[in-house]
């Protein structure tokens, strides 16, 4: 049986089971993590460890961005030429929807990690 990935799953992790999906793996979460990370093996070799602080530091900018749209109007308000604040909100906007992704992604990593495996629906 070949191994399948559940929507959602991220691009350029193979699916769970495949040759070499954990180290991928670990490659894609340490991409959605601080940047020093990196500098920490103990992430590496444990990746349910790197997921589980992926999955917090994904949702954390997740809440971050939601306050930052709740607050620009007001933040830059007399700060910035007209009609910014309109095209940083689109910007924001386009990171919720990024931001939201990667937070399900980053879960469904975590559940493969973790031993749960998708089994497809007919």
């Amino acid at each position: 049986m070949t191994a399948q990935a559940p929507p959602g799953w991220p691009r350029g992790v193979p699916p769970p089971d495949a040759e070499g999906w954990r180290r991928r793996a670990v490659g894609w979460l340490l991409d959605q993590c601080p940047a020093d990370y990196r500098s920490y093996p103990v992430l590496q070799r444990h990746p349910v460890a790197l997921a589980r602080l992926a999955v917090l530091h994904v949702a954390a900018q997740v809440e971050a961005q939601r306050r930052a749209t709740a607050t620009v109007r007001a933040d830059l308000r007399g700060q910035v030429p007209a009609g910014v604040v309109d095209e940083v909100l689109e910007a924001l906007d386009a990171e919720q929807a990024r931001l939201l992704a990667a937070q399900r992604a980053v879960g469904l990593v975590e559940e493969a990690l973790r031993g749960r495996r998708y089994v497809p629906r007919l």
